[in-house]
């Protein structure tokens, strides 16, 4: 049976990992970012949600008075 012949594994590896760093430095390097890093004002809009509006008021039969 023949041996697996692993002597070229670090350079490939190797190469491969350097292959795929460039690879994404390239990607990333693309990209633009703002310039300007100020916080914009955010307006949050209240709203009432629909069981707001209405008034209703569920009663346990625990909370009940004794009849």
């Amino acid at each position: 049976m023949p041996q697996l012949n692993t002597s070229t594994w670090f350079i490939t590896i190797l190469s491969m990992t350097l292959t795929l760093f460039i690879l994404f430095q390239l990607n990333i390097s693309k990209l633009t970012y703002p310039l300007n890093l100020n916080l914009k004002n955010i307006n949050t809009e209240t709203f009432k949600l629909p069981w707001e509006l209405k008034w209703t008021k569920t009663y346990s039969p625990l909370s009940l008075p004794p009849q």
